[in-house]
């Protein structure tokens, strides 16, 4: 059985390591454009990972923990990989986290900016501190105040990647590499999840899928002027108006392909009727809205269905048209469009891909040159049923560490590495979590980490770790 956990003490050193360590290593992180090798091909040449991946590790040398190893794994044409061994006594805990990060992205508050970090109202504002660098600091901070407490754990292995923003394509060449020393995990905390609010310790029960493709649309060999060509030949815009048509309602954006749909279980449903009482109004209000904009639905619960288990289409980048101020009065010959998918928890990723591309280069419109191209397919996950040990301990670390029961929520982003080991370990429980909670907006503009809620997330998570070692 584990020994009890001094909560207060578990606090105090948490914060202690919080304040004077990790917040001023992860500005220096903060400044580090260490983008996914998805938005800097020369990554390598570069040399940004490489640091992040150097400042991660010499920090991690430098903690309280009794035998920890680390190595940086290395492989070929691909990104690196941080893998931490600690000691302990049972089976094998995995936590995972990733340091590659998003573009910059625009529209960042005056005094804010993605490279140089700020410190404002308890939030760390920088791209990446949130998503997912302090992944790393989080984890190894749990373990080092358990062993300050000399309460027992098991055998931890810290996993952080350099490619999840680009749908972690190295990882699975990683984990066959290290398959032996990782070993057969009993538990896998992943620290790359959202939270619902900063009131309590959420649990991630589904992740989205993720399709990204581009789709090429030539009409012309090149632009004519509007007033001769237009009504004589289509523009590339109406052909685009007319393929996206196919895939859904245009008034509601519904997709309706059927590879693109599941049934949605009846417990995730419950699960979401009972996140919108909590959450209420907050389901939309976590939305940047602009002035008078209203969200798609004014009901909670089709908020979060939407989010977490339909499919869904944005489009997130288009070449191909001038800037507003040179464009001239001309019938562009080509568009290139950036297309993401997000799929549901069980949908089949490839074979959703598949009828995605045969929906919009079957019989195009005008006979005009269309070809999609996705490239970086990748599954949900819908978590295995939890254990009673976990669902107590999560519950526990919740009240003890904010005073509030922990919820459980499905979430619609995509992490590769929760579907990968769901197939791989099928016996494995899961403590999905994370620090992206209201208005930190990964990916976008104004990223932050919230700190209080970082350290509290912290001292839940080495609550949980301990309940593990003595279940």
């Amino acid at each position: 059985m584990s020994q009890i956990v001094n909560s207060a003490e578990l606090r105090r050193c948490v914060d202690s390591t919080w304040d004077n360590s990790i917040v001023p290593e992860l500005c220096n992180y903060v400044r580090i454009p260490n983008l996914s090798p998805l938005f800097d091909p020369q990554w390598e040449q570069h040399g940004h990972m490489e640091r992040a991946v150097q400042l991660m590790a010499d920090w991690c040398h430098r903690q309280p923990i009794a035998g920890l190893t680390l190595e940086i794994a290395r492989l070929p044409e691909r990104t690196p990989l941080i893998f931490i061994d600690v000691p302990g006594i049972a089976d094998t805990v995995i936590l995972y986290g990733h340091l590659d990060k998003q573009p910059e992205f625009t529209g960042w508050h005056p005094g804010l900016g993605p490279w140089e970090p700020v410190i404002r109202d308890g939030r760390l504002y920088g791209r990446g501190a949130a998503d997912d660098g302090y992944a790393v600091f989080s984890a190894l901070t749990a373990i080092a105040a358990l062993e300050a407490q000399r309460i027992p754990h098991a055998r931890c292995v810290v996993l952080i990647e350099a490619c999840e923003e680009s749908g972690s394509p190295d990882l699975p060449a990683h984990v066959e590499a290290l398959a032996a020393r990782i070993g057969t995990p009993s538990l896998v905390v992943c620290l790359d999840a959202e939270a619902g609010d900063y009131e309590r310790f959420w649990l991630t029960t589904s992740l989205r899928g993720n399709v990204v493709g581009t789709l090429d649309i030539q009409v012309l060999t090149e632009g004519v002027h509007s007033g001769m060509g237009s009504g004589i030949a289509a523009s590339c815009f109406d052909v685009l108006r007319q393929l996206l048509s196919r895939l859904g309602d245009e008034a509601s954006g519904e997709l309706t392909l059927a590879e693109l749909n599941v049934e949605i279980p009846q417990n995730r449903r419950r699960e979401i009727a009972a996140t919108a009482r909590i959450l209420g109004d907050a389901v939309a209000a976590r939305m940047p809205f602009a002035l008078g904009v209203q969200p798609i639905s004014m009901d909670p619960v089709e908020l979060l269905l939407n989010s977490t288990w339909k499919p869904t289409l944005t489009v997130t980048g288009i070449d191909g048209l001038p800037n507003v101020r040179d464009a001239g009065n001309v019938l562009v010959p080509r568009l290139s469009i950036k297309l993401s998918f997000r799929l549901p928890p069980t949908a089949h990723a490839a074979n959703a891909a598949a009828a995605i591309r045969r929906t919009l280069e079957t019989d195009p419109p005008f006979n005009a040159r269309v070809n999609f191209t996705s490239g970086a397919d990748s599954s949900g996950w819908n978590a295995p049923p939890l254990d009673p040990w976990l669902e107590q301990a999560m519950q526990e670390a919740s009240l003890s560490v904010f005073g509030r029961e922990g919820m459980s929520m499905g979430v619609g982003g995509t992490i590769p590495f929760m579907a990968m080991l769901g197939e791989r370990f099928p016996r494995t429980q899961f403590l999905v979590t994370g620090v992206l909670g209201p208005h930190s907006n990964a990916h976008g503009p104004n990223e932050f980490l919230h700190i209080d809620y970082a350290k509290r997330l912290t001292a839940a998570v080495a609550q949980v770790v301990a309940r593990h070692a003595g279940r």
